[in-house]
């Protein structure tokens, strides 16, 4: 006999463990690292890579994102959502985020595909720890269509707020 070890929370969303959560981020392209900034919450896109378990993004050193960032607890949020079948998934991890400084490091780390936004001359690596991980999944729905005049978002995109 098997048995179906899935959980759901009480929105009906599949709960994701660690190891789920992680595969997720390990295939995401972008994601979103939320942060403070002189008092108050920032989220900031940003491409990143996954390296021994850690989320290590690369920013400019001189960056808002790198000076509130560095050496404090942030966030860090991926996500996919399919319009057509109303399914995907978020995963939130919690962490201290720490500027990577270790010249052995930096050399591993430039080998991560990560293809920086910014004048790789003023670059830092900053590495996320997690700390917590938590992830939902919307399971697609057979035979549900869309409602007539909602159409499916984008993740992050908000009703008449286009994403991007």
């Amino acid at each position: 006999m098997h048995y179906d070890r899935t959980r759901y929370d009480r929105g009906g969303l599949e709960v994701l463990d660690a190891d789920q959560c992680r595969s997720l981020l390990a295939g995401a392209p972008l994601g979103r690292i939320v942060f403070t900034d002189r008092a108050l919450p920032a989220v900031q896109p940003v491409n990143f890579s996954m390296r021994g378990g850690d989320i290590v993004i690369r920013t400019s050193a001189s960056s808002r994102l790198a000076v509130a960032a560095r050496n404090a607890v942030v966030a860090f949020e991926a996500d996919e959502y399919d319009a057509v079948t109303r399914s995907g998934w978020s995963v939130v991890v919690v962490g201290h985020a720490r500027p990577v400084t270790g010249a052995a490091e930096l050399a591993a780390l430039g080998d991560l595909p990560l293809s920086p936004w910014i004048d790789e001359a003023d670059s830092l690596f900053l590495r996320i720890r997690p700390e917590t991980v938590s992830g939902r999944r919307i399971p697609p729905r057979p035979g549900q269509p869309r409602q007539p005049g909602q159409p499916g978002r984008r993740a992050g995109e908000a009703a008449g707020c286009p994403a991007g």
